[in-house]
């Protein structure tokens, strides 16, 4: 009998090794990039992350930053080798609790080849521990690391990432965070999410940072420093943390009189997108100079000359406004951030028509005849701006523009249908301009092809204004609008916006 089993065990052992699909016996290097066409360099590919686990000590004396990052990840091809986007000096690199071979390969490439591939379809856990000085670390000439007196900020986009953690730095790979940063004891850390724990021992205090929701790796932020920290909830009880450094001077007052309102600007903007996509909310202005915001999830980061005129509620609208635009529902590409910033812009006109200072259908007049035909601004393309104009100004006022005609055209119960639908079935993840068009003709059951055409991807001044969408109802565009009271506000915000906390820090050079 165990002859005979041999024997047909023999033959079966033949017969799978003739099924054996030839594309397994081939592993190859994931690419160096993710395919983004505006930054081919971007992101990674081959595998998946689903998890960071980041256990950090930070020296605000030396700015030396010492960490273990563990990676969860799933292999989406055959891989002999992979990258991880990191520009700090590594130790040592363990895939599957084995040491890998490692090597740098450009300005912010990391190669990891593990001693046996990785096969498609399989969870690995890579672990790397490193220490640098990253304010040191230049990429282009350029740093999203900045030093402050009393510690550190960083926070950028396209790429922040690489200055503090190994990641696969683009917003098509969402995951989980937990970040822990020990600090000498006096100072405290912001980040993203909830606060689950913290300890004191030996001169140094650990905080624990726990993000539950998919993150771009841009969106993750650290702060080390003095700070007054402000909780509080939402109607609904949703956690809200604030932090305010201690040395903001005359810009504390009208700091809090801004963010404070995040859980007010919360519920209103939860009644027009659909529910609040986090766990958390709040906002956080570091010692930084300059003036600047972003997006970072769920704690939005204000550089400390933002407030310097006074409260500045539009900014802080347009920051919250992205939690659903740009870090829930994330660009698949870096040429959709019409996506993001066309539509935060459009959440501060229409916080302008709830405070009466003028309604969106004003605004966009407004912005509309601002322009001159023979302008620039009218030369780029909201739903492809160029790989040089991502973040390029028409982006944001046509982009809100081209939703205004949008709203003119299928009428605002469908509009705002549009609004929580796409929210609905992007939660979490990433989408196209053109994702965003066939939605909206498929909830309104109208043809909006010429509309989308003429505001998002035909260059030149469109013949009409956004309100003329409205036919019988639309605005006549030949007089000069009444600049309504809230422009000049709106304005400030978006500039602000558009100049990033980073490329204002102390540390430039």
């Amino acid at each position: 009998m165990r002859h005979r089993s041999t024997v047909v065990g023999g033959a079966l052992a033949a017969c799978l090794l003739l099924t054996v699909p030839a594309s397994a016996a081939t592993p190859t290097p994931g690419s160096a990039g993710i395919g983004d066409p505006y930054l081919p360099d971007s992101g990674n590919g081959g595998y998946d992350v689903s998890h960071y686990d980041l256990r950090l000590q930070y020296r605000p004396r030396t700015d030396r930053l010492d960490g273990t990052a563990t990676l969860l990840a799933t292999a989406t091809q055959d891989l002999s080798r992979f990258d991880l986007d990191f520009v700090l000096d590594v130790q040592e690199v363990l895939v599957d609790g084995k040491r890998a071979a490692f090597a740098k390969a450009g300005a912010h490439e990391l190669q990891v080849t593990p001693r046996t591939p990785l096969s498609k379809g399989r969870p690995f856990t890579v672990v790397v521990r490193y220490g640098d000085v990253p304010s040191e670390k230049k990429v282009d000439g350029h740093s999203a690391w900045s030093r402050t007196p009393d510690g550190a900020v960083v926070a950028g986009e396209p790429a922040a990432a690489a200055w503090w953690f190994p990641s696969n730095d683009h917003p098509r790979d969402k995951a989980t965070y937990d970040i822990s940063v020990a600090v000498p004891e006096g100072l405290q850390t912001v980040s993203n999410g909830i606060l689950s724990s913290r300890s004191t021992q030996r001169g140094w205090t650990r905080y624990t940072w726990r993000s539950t929701k998919p993150q771009a790796t841009y969106l993750a932020t650290l702060a080390v420093g003095k700070f007054e920290i402000a909780q509080g909830t939402t109607s609904n009880g949703l956690p809200v943390i604030n932090a305010y450094s201690k040395d903001l001077g005359d810009g504390l007052a009208p700091a809090k009189a801004s963010i404070e309102r995040t859980g007010e600007v919360i519920d209103w903007a939860s009644t027009l997108f659909g529910p609040y996509p986090f766990e958390a909310a709040g906002g956080y202005v570091p010692n930084l100079p300059g003036r600047g915001a972003l997006e970072t999830q769920t704690r939005p980061v204000y550089a400390s000359g933002t407030f310097q005129n006074g409260a500045f509620m539009e900014v802080v609208v347009h920051e919250l406004a992205h939690q659903w635009f740009g870090d829930s529902v994330s660009v698949r590409n870096w040429r959709d951030t019409w996506l993001s910033e066309g539509f935060a812009t459009y959440a501060e006109w229409l916080w302008s028509e709830k405070e009466g200072e003028g309604t969106a259908r004003e605004l966009a007049d407004y912005a509309y005849a601002s322009q001159p035909a023979d302008d620039p601004f009218w030369k780029v393309r909201p739903a492809d701006p160029g790989k040089d104009n991502p973040l390029h100004n028409a982006v944001y006022l046509r982009g809100a523009m081209a939703l205004q005609a949008l709203r003119e055209k299928i009428g605002d119960s469908t509009f705002f249908t549009v609004l929580k639908e796409w929210q609905k079935q992007r939660r979490h993840g990433n989408a196209t301009v053109e994702d965003f068009t066939r939605l909206a003709q498929d909830v309104s059951g109208k043809s909006l092809r010429r509309l989308f055409d003429t505001w998002l991807y035909t260059p030149g001044k469109p013949a009409q204004g956004p309100g003329a969408a409205g036919g019988k109802n639309g605005i006549a565009q030949a007089a000069q609008p009444v600049q309504p009271k809230s422009w000049k506000n709106l304005e400030r915000a978006r500039l602000s916006h558009r100049h990033r906390p980073e490329l204002t820090g102390a540390d430039r050079s």
